[in-house]
Order: C-alpha cells, then sequence, then structure tokens
C-alpha cells in the first residue's frame, strides 16, 4: 500500500473518531448500553416477521406480551421490550406522537399529584435527567389536538422491562427509547393493544448470526 493511501485511511479513521466523540458529547447524559445485559433475552431489539395490515412506520404495542413493534417493509418489524401499567393504570387506543423530547422534563398530572407523595414533590416539573422518570427520551401520545397524557419513554429501571409496574405509560431501557426516537417523526400513528396481539414469528436468522448481530445492535 502506497504511503499516500496509508495517510488517507489514518485521516479517515481521526474524523470518524472525531465524529463519534462529538455525538457523546451531543448527549447531555450518558446513555449506558450495558443496560440491555439486566433486561432477559427475551425482552432485547431483535427484528422479527409481523404480520398485520398496519402500514410501515407505524408503533404498534402490545400490552399483553409487553412488546413494542415498529413496523418494516416487507412484513417485518423492529421488536423492543416494554415495561406497560400496572392493572388500573393501563391504556389502550390509537394516538399520534405529537411532540419528541431529550432528557424531558416530568411533570406529574394532578391525579398522580393528588395520591403520590413523590409526584407532589416535582407537581411544578422535574428537570431532565438521570432520576427523572421519563428517562432519556420520551414521546409524547395526542389524540387529535387533545394530549393523552399517555408517554413512550425511557427507565432507569431495566428491571422493569417485561413487567406491569409504571403508572399507564410504556416504558423502555434508554437505548432503546433513544433508537426509537432516532427512527420514528412526529405524526407517527401508534396502536396500543389490550388483550390481543399482533402475529408475529421470531427473526429467522440462524441463532449464532443474531447474537452476533445483536452485539452490534
Amino acid at each position: 500500500m502506497k504511503r499516500r493511501e496509508l495517510l488517507t485511511g489514518a485521516l479517515a479513521a481521526i474524523a470518524a473518531a472525531s465524529v463519534g466523540v462529538s455525538e457523546a458529547a451531543a448527549e447531555k447524559f450518558p446513555i449506558s448500553r450495558a443496560e440491555i445485559q439486566k433486561v432477559p433475552p427475551k425482552y432485547r431489539k431483535r427484528t422479527v416477521r409481523f404480520s398485520s395490515n398496519y402500514s410501515s412506520g407505524t408503533i404498534v404495542v402490545d400490552t399483553r406480551n409487553k412488546f413494542l413493534y415498529l413496523v418494516q417493509p416487507g412484513g417485518r418489524a423492529i421488536r423492543y421490550g416494554i415495561g406497560v401499567g400496572r392493572q388500573g393504570f393501563s391504556w389502550s387506543g390509537a394516538a399520534v406522537i405529537k411532540r419528541k423530547a431529550k432528557w424531558p422534563t416530568w411533570t406529574p398530572p394532578a391525579a398522580m399529584v393528588a395520591r403520590d407523595e413523590f409526584a407532589a414533590r416535582w407537581a411544578n416539573g422535574m428537570p431532565g435527567g438521570p432520576k427523572n422518570p421519563l428517562g432519556a427520551r420520551a414521546l409524547y401520545l395526542y389524540q387529535g389536538n387533545v394530549d393523552t397524557l399517555y408517554r413512550i419513554h425511557g427507565t432507569f429501571a431495566p428491571s422493569s422491562i417485561g413487567k406491569a409496574v409504571s403508572s399507564g405509560c410504556i416504558r423502555m431501557i434508554n437505548a432503546d427509547v433513544a433508537d426509537l426516537y432516532d427512527r420514528v417523526p412526529t405524526g407517527t400513528r401508534v396502536v396500543v393493544l389490550q388483550g390481543r396481539s399482533p402475529l408475529v414469528a421470531e427473526d429467522d436468522t440462524p441463532r449464532k448470526r443474531r447474537q452476533l448481530f445483536s452485539l452490534f445492535d
């Protein structure tokens, strides 16, 4: 290899590394990829075959099985594990993402402020950060121009994924919600299902290859 080619390759590598550093620096708080290891393998992000009439780009939430699907072309979907509202606080229906926020402020609704001492402390809003219940990202669900008060948001409690523990909202580990945030624009349709599930099949990628790919997700 010529010296000029070596120099060009080295400069390209330095430039790529600089972009990576600048992107990391742009994140207000760190997002840990290690949290994925605290989530049961069943609930880790993967691509699956997905049979439905939903158009590509639609988010479908299966509250019964604790999965969120981002529908892709060709009968596929990206599947994420989620935590959902415990009994009595769950919600279902169709909505649209009208707003997106990085490291969002958490402002608990009045009903939660009335019943929850922690929420009452932050009745005027809790700034975004590592202790904020909304985590690294929030996607705000509206029906028409009405805020449903339900969110798809991050969490700093990866052990809650696959469980019904939150007060109605749909939670994901921060790495997953950040990934979803980057994939969907405002205006995205969200369908939250209760009591029934879409027809889904596991990815037909061989297991060893799937494990290898998961290292780079």
